[in-house]
């Protein structure tokens, strides 16, 4: 794995190269996706079948395309029964963290003046879960879960079928066990259009939310103002940082946790220390050699891992939140200490032991989080997006009477005499 001393320059280079990696950059895709998207809102069902067909291999209709009870049955006869308790597990610990982060409504009363703000959860929301190649139920935990907190009302979930027109096992068990109300055997872009603008079969919904390939992050965003999504994902990314007491194999097992995804995951090691940089680059070679996924691993990294070599702490603080990486690890000596200067980050594993898929699988936390550097403004998916706040404003007429001049004076002064009238009729 290339090491590289940590400057200003190779700072920029490396976040020019990192943001190739956005869907705003895969401008030769967008055409196919809005022509599948008009053609689902237009032709609806008969669309999404056909592009079910066509993409998957499966013979989707009405009467199939709804999971049935029976399926579902099938599928947990399917799961081995130490995967079901792993499941389980994982969700009582995701429910109870996002638990925590529960709204209420609240009202205050003054002097004839009650003002306050209603939390409301919203009414149907769409979550899309990747087939294909890999199997994703810790997705289906973490994007229906904060829903379910939520008191979201109907959870519809769409996946892609196979070619025998069934849906993964351990997808659907963890469906039903997080509380999905309805699954739908569609996938891709169709699917991501099919629940933005219903078709006969497949419902319309609130907000979409889960992850993609590029053509179902590019969909997302084509039909975002139609519904609300939660984000546009971008591939995979960790940033581990590290000093000289770090142990050198965990974090090359760490780095390459992410760079197996996919070839355009991003891998990188920031340190001070040039002997473990050294040393996490031998690691790196020995693991990738063994590893299942190693064709992946290694073009991931060829592309988009590095191993920076910083003068010291703060230099390399400063790059972690110009990064601002989706998952981030701290092993150095005093790793709450540094955590007190990361600004940016979706996710902050703080010690050796809290390596990044304990974040993926189980302890709570999404793993549903900011990529591309949009930590700088983005958060990880949560109870709140899951909800929407109206204001609540009530005045006496007495209360009223006190202010009336100062809101006409407002209005007068944008010329927006209409309003200053509604206020002043009250007083006539």
């Amino acid at each position: 794995m290339r090491i590289l001393k940590l400057t200003e320059d190779t700072r920029k280079d490396i976040l020019q190269n990192l943001l190739k990696r956005s869907p705003n950059n895969y401008g030769e895709f967008e055409g196919r996706v809005n022509a599948i998207i008009e053609e689902v809102r237009n032709n609806r069902d008969q669309a999404v079948f056909n592009y079910t067909k066509q993409f998957d291999g499966a013979d989707i209709n009405a009467g199939n395309i709804l999971v049935t009870e029976e399926e579902i049955a099938e599928a947990y006869e399917q799961v081995d029964t130490t995967l079901l308790a792993v499941i389980r597990k994982s969700l009582v610990n995701i429910k109870k963290y996002h638990e925590k982060q529960v709204q209420n409504s609240w009202f205050t009363t003054e002097d004839g003046i009650i003002l306050g703000q209603k939390v409301t959860a919203l009414a149907t929301v769409g979550v899309y879960v990747p087939g294909g190649k890999a199997v994703y139920p810790s997705s289906v935990l973490m994007n229906v879960l904060p829903a379910k907190v939520a008191g979201v009302d109907r959870i519809v979930m769409c996946t892609p079928p196979g070619k025998d027109g069934k849906v993964y096992p351990s997808t659907l068990v963890a469906a039903k066990e997080a509380g999905v109300d309805e699954i739908y055997k569609v996938g891709g872009a169709q699917a991501i259009a099919a629940m933005a603008f219903g078709t006969e079969s497949v419902p319309k919904v609130d907000k979409i939310v889960g992850p993609g390939n590029i053509y179902v992050a590019l969909a997302k965003k084509a039909v975002f103002g139609y519904v609300s999504i939660d984000s546009i994902a971008g591939p995979s990314e960790i940033l581990v940082l590290a000093d000289e007491t770090a142990n050198p194999r965990y974090v090359a097992a760490d780095l390459l946790s992410q760079a197996e995804h996919d070839e355009m995951a991003s891998a990188i090691l920031i340190t001070t220390s040039q002997k473990l940089a050294e040393e996490v680059s031998a690691e790196i070679d020995q693991f990738v050699a063994e590893l299942s996924r190693k064709e992946i691993i290694q073009k991931s990294l060829d592309n988009y891992g590095y191993i920076l070599v910083a003068d010291n702490m703060e230099e390399a603080i400063d790059s972690v939140n110009a990064i601002a990486s989706e998952h981030m690890e701290i092993v150095t000596a005093d790793p709450f200490h540094v955590m007190t200067k990361i600004r940016n980050a979706g996710a902050i594993f703080i010690g050796e032991y809290s390596s990044e898929p304990l974040g993926d699988y189980f302890a709570g936390p999404n793993h549903v989080l900011p990529t591309n550097g949009t930590a700088k403004f983005f958060s990880a998916l949560s109870v709140d997006d899951f909800i929407k706040k109206s204001s609540i404003i009530s005045y006496s007429r007495e209360a009223l009477e006190k202010v009336h001049k100062d809101i006409e004076q407002f209005a007068e002064c944008e010329k927006l005499t209409a309003h200053a009238n509604s206020i002043r009729v009250r007083f006539e």
